[in-house]
Parts: structure tokens; sequence; C-alpha cells
């Protein structure tokens, strides 16, 4: 094993170590590796796998403005209350023009500051789409690993592309307000239909009642709104035996309301999560979200690696050249892509 190999393998057997150890130090320098796709990741990820598939992993997305980030700290503050550690991963966006983003998800969660039972961290997208980040499901094994019980992981908040967390989390939390005017575009496919909890936050605010009807007809159009998982990726199929289950063993998807300001209804919703994470054992959809995260989780390692390796057979200037001749319409993006593959 050559210096440079030992050296590695060290540093890897030591963050290993101290994320499994509670280090909070260790942690987040893990995150930081896993992250910034270090070259030591890969051997991290491995060393950590084995040590993570405990914790129940809650995501949180709906409309940017509806109190996400306050119903996550309210949310951390009752799981708390109820003896758990918890775990937040919080996604910003990143500016399409400078490549920075503000990580302010931290700020508005000081009420958490102090607690040794809470671990905040916060992402930029780095371009995603979906309201996640490349790694953010990285990070969450990281956590997992790290032993927390609970790993509630709050999404940009784009509107309704912002469907990606469905196949990261375990309990999916659509968060709506009133007063926002987008009723009609909350009930548009995707957004609504990723939801295993519905909550209605602000619900103090005028308007309420005109979004809780809105909601609650949707949800009794699409026969209650109960979301299976399926993945329609080419490398695996995933079906949901809960699917072919009757309709008193179903889930049933429920609007919550919140004012996560004060914490009304919230202690609610977490007992709403609880009964969630119950059912999914019970029926046998946990199994089959956890294949679904597995799924996902291959056939974006075997992307990244196929892009990495494509890059890599360009010779330098070979891709603008590339570009130019399919802009002359000398050759088209769909032969050019072939001969990229024919490549690899």
């Amino acid at each position: 094993m050559s210096s440079r190999a030992l050296k590695e393998h060290t540093s890897v057997a030591l963050l290993a170590e101290g994320v499994l150890n509670g280090n909070r130090l260790m942690l987040s320098r893990a995150i930081s590796h896993v992250e910034n796709q270090e070259t030591d990741a890969s051997a991290l990820l491995t060393a950590l796998y084995p040590h993570a598939g405990k914790a129940h992993i809650v995501g949180v997305t709906g409309a940017p403005g509806t109190g996400k980030s306050t119903l996550v700290t309210a949310l951390a503050l009752s799981c708390r209350g109820a003896g758990m550690t918890v775990g937040i991963v919080a996604i910003d966006p990143t500016s399409p023009f400078t490549g920075g983003a503000l990580l302010g998800d931290r700020v508005r969660m000081r009420a958490l500051a102090g607690d040794t039972g809470v671990f905040v961290r916060s992402m930029a997208t780095r371009g995603s789409l979906g309201g996640l980040s490349k790694t953010t499901g990285d990070v969450v094994t990281v956590l997992d690993a790290a032993g927390f019980d609970c790993i509630i992981v709050e999404t940009v908040g784009v509107g309704q592309a912002e469907v990606e967390i469905a196949s990261t989390a375990h309990t999916t939390l659509v968060v709506e307000a009133p007063g926002l005017g987008d009723e009609v575009q909350a009930i548009k496919a995707g957004i609504l239909e990723i939801a295993d909890i519905l909550v209605v936050n602000k619900a103090d605010r005028p308007g309420m009642d005109r979004t809780l009807r809105a909601l609650e007809m949707m949800l009794d159009i699409e026969g209650n709104g109960a979301r299976y998982v399926r993945h329609h990726g080419q490398l695996l199929r995933v079906e949901s035996p809960a699917e072919s289950e009757d309709e008193e063993t179903r889930w049933k998807v429920t609007v919550m309301k919140t004012v996560a300001t004060d914490g009304t209804g919230v202690e609610d919703l977490r007992q709403r999560i609880d009964a969630h994470r119950h059912w999914l054992r019970e029926s046998g959809e946990m199994a089959m979200r956890e294949q679904l995260r597995i799924a996902n989780t291959l056939e974006n390692i075997i992307r990244a690696e196929l892009n990495r390796r494509i890059a890599a057979s360009i010779p330098a200037g070979g891709l603008e050249k590339m570009v130019e001749k399919i802009r002359r319409r000398e050759s088209d993006p769909y032969a050019a892509a072939a001969v990229l593959l024919a490549g690899v």
C-alpha cells in the first residue's frame, strides 16, 4: 500500500470511527468529505453503510413561504421532548449566476442551538433539480450511521417539480399555507401525490378554511391521496405491496393544521408521523421504500461514474468542437452522444 493510500485509509478509518462514536467534529468533517465528493468519500460511505438503516427519514417539502424551516424546528423540539435524537439536512438553492448559496436555515433554527441531541447541516443544491442536492442521500446515510433516531430533510421549496424527496424519505410532509393563493397550484399533479401527510401551517391566518377545504376535496377526488412508492428507472422496478391492500388497511392521508411559531398542532403531527412509521413496518411498505432508495442510489452512482468516464475520454477542446459541429448542423446531439458513449 502506497503512503498516499495508507494516509487516505487512515483518514477514512478515523472519520468512520469518529462518526460511529458520536464525535461531532468528525461527523461534520465526514459530511464535508461526502458533500464535496472527496476521493475518499466512497470508501467512507462503504465503511459507514453497514451501520445505517435504523433512522426514520422525514421529508418536508412545499412552496416557499409556507414556514417549512420553522415547522422543522418545532418538529425537532417535539421529537427531542419524546426522547429522540434528530439530524436535520436543510437544502438551500444555489444561485445559477454566482454559484453561491445563503445556507440560512441554521439562522432560522436558533432554538435548537446548544442541544447535543440535534445536528443541523445546511447544503446547497449545486445545480441539482428536484429540491435536493445530489449528495443528500449520502449525507443522510452518514447521519443514519451516526445513530440519529429521526432525520429530517427540508427541501428547497421549488414547487411542483420538487418530488425527488419522495424517493429519499420514508415519510413525506407536504406543507401548504393559507393566503398564498396557490391552492390550485397545490392540487396539480406532482406535489400532492407525494404526500404521506399534508400540513397546513400558519393555520391561524385568514384563508385557512379555504385552503383546508381545497386540500380535503382533492384527497376525496383521488381516493384519499395515498402515496405508493414506485421506481420508474430502468435498473429496477419497485411496486408497493400496499397498493393491493383493501381500503381498511391502506394508509389514510390526512390534513394536519399547525402553527409552528407557537407549537400548535406540532405534537399531533409528530404522533401522526409515528403512526405512519408503524404502518410502513406493518404493511411491508417500509421494505419497498428502502428498495426505492437503494435503486435511486445505484442509478445516481452509475450516472455520476458514466459522466466522469465520458469527461475523461474527451480530449482537450474536443467537446467544444463537437458542440460547434452540432451548431453548424454538421452533426446532431444524438450521433454525438453515441460517439461519446462508444468511447466509454
